[in-house]
Formats: structure tokens, sequence, C-alpha cells
């Protein structure tokens, strides 16, 4: 479990990122930051392994404070996965993979055999375990940036807006994988995102932030889009142009969700509804059927 302590960042320009904020982040669940940019949700998530050093507060993980830890050890201990992967470009797939466990000590067989499973595990071919990042694709990258988080098997995974560099396809293909290796590996995630609707699928807890990481409402996915806080939320998930009002039509193929401008969002199968579902359902996002 991680716990934000009353927690304030003020950087030396006098910019005040994050203000009193205190929150508890569950164990074996994905949390998401989100909010437009310069609302703080990255400088959270780098407090959490003290890549940013708060001045105020404190934060605990499993209630030991992060700065009574050597911030070197902590960070080797914590899976860290970024926007346009963060790979050395130098190293090839494997070693990039290996790097943490090969800094911890572990032999390079060793470290060598744990990363050609971890490329199993995010779904990349073994193949590519002797190229450098400069002859994969961008998606590739980045499911090598996230074995990489994985190597040590850390019990926390923060993950700043790891898909944001890529093409939408892409993008949500990597959003399933996360989705499939949560469920698989049981990490406490925290996630950064300024998409709504990537917050909302990925999210067990979703935090939507302010400036100065001010948090305007925190819960499920469900009870942000049934019960927003505030017009604030209201206009931040789309609510208010009735972007989250979906309605089944009927096509010569089948049933298919559009949403308020008409365009199709999902097909139904068959056994999704009765006949008589009623013609206008709500939902938790733009793709959910």
């Amino acid at each position: 479990m991680i716990e934000f302590r009353s927690v304030t960042k003020r950087f030396p320009d006098g910019t005040l990122a994050v203000e009193d904020f205190s929150l508890v982040l569950p164990s074996r669940k994905t949390t998401v930051f989100v909010g437009s940019s310069g609302c703080g949700k990255t400088t959270l998530l780098r407090m959490i392994n003290r890549m940013v050093e708060p001045t105020g507060g404190d934060v605990e993980i499993d209630g030991e404070s992060v700065l009574d830890k050597n911030p070197v050890n902590l960070r080797r201990g914590i899976g860290y996965v970024m926007q346009n992967s963060g790979l050395m470009p130098h190293f090839t797939v494997i070693d990039n993979v290996a790097t943490v466990l090969r800094l911890t000590g572990t032999s390079r067989k060793d470290a060598h055999e744990r990363a050609r499973t971890l490329l199993d595990t995010v779904g990349l071919d073994r193949a590519l375990a002797d190229r450098y990042p400069s002859q994969l694709s961008g998606g590739q990258q980045q499911r090598v940036g996230v074995a990489r988080g994985l190597a040590a098997d850390p019990n926390i995974l923060l993950m700043d807006e790891p898909f944001g560099a890529v093409d939408p396809i892409v993008r949500a293909d990597l959003q399933q994988e996360l989705i499939r290796l949560q469920q698989e590996l049981d990490k406490t995630v925290v996630f950064v995102t300024h998409d709504i609707d990537e917050a909302f699928l990925l999210g067990d807890q979703v935090v939507i932030l302010d400036k100065g990481a001010r948090i305007v409402q925190v819960g499920s996915p469900s009870e942000i889009i049934e019960n927003p806080a505030d017009d604030f939320v209201t206009a931040f998930i789309g609510a208010e142009r009735g972007r989250r009002a979906l309605r089944i039509k009927q096509t010569s193929r089948g049933r298919v969700v559009v949403d308020s401008e008409g365009r199709t969002q999902g097909a139904l199968l068959d056994d999704d509804a009765p006949a008589d579902a009623p013609s206008e359902v709500r939902a938790g996002g733009a793709g959910t059927s």
C-alpha cells in the first residue's frame, strides 16, 4: 500500500506543483492520476521512488517512509515505465531488459534468461532480443520498457504516460496488454495520463486532479461517471456534452452502440441484451458496449 501524507512540492523557481496532498493507493490495484498538463500528476508519481523529493509531508510504502530508504535501492525495487520507453540506444533489447538485474548483482546468464522470459510475458518474439531500440517499432519499444520495469519482479510499477507517444491502434493494443498483465501479475500500479478514457479503461481507482494536485474526485470509473463531484468533473469526463450517453442501433449486420453524435463505438453480441432492451444506455466510455 502506498500512502501520501500531506505532501507538498515547491520547485526552486517557486512553482507550487503539489499542495497538501493526502491519499491512500490500495495494494494490488491500478490507481490512475488523470488531469491536464501541469496539474502535478507526474510529480506525485516521481515522489514515490524519490526521483522528486517532497518539500513537505511524507510518502509511505507499507507504513515505511520512502525518505528513510536509500534512493538508489528504492528505485531498483520499483518498476518504472516512461513515455518514449527511455531505452538505452546502445544496448540491445535483452541488455535493456536485464539492466536492473545486472545492477543488483545478478549474473549475466541469469539476467538474460529472466529477460527472455519477460519478452514472452509482454508479447514480444525472442528473436528481437539482439536488436537495438532503433530497429523496433514504437509499440515494440514500449513493450521492452514494460519488460524492463518488471525485470526485478517489483511489487510496485510506476507508469508515466507510457502509451502517449504511439498511434491509436498500437495504444489500444498496449492498453489491453497492460490489463492482461495486471490480471496475471497482480501488481500495485500507479499510472499517469491526461486521457480520461484511458483512465477509465485501466483504473480501479481514478484520481482526477486540478492545479496543485488538488483532488477534485477520487473513485472507481463507475462511481465518477454516475456521480460527478462537480461541474469541473462533469466537463472533464465529457458528460455535459452527452459524450457518455450511448444508445443501441439496429443495422443490417446486427446491433451496434453509437454515441451522441451517431458514431459507432462497439458491437453487441446476440446475448448481450434482450430484444426489448432500452434504446438509451449509459456506459463508462466512448468505447464501452
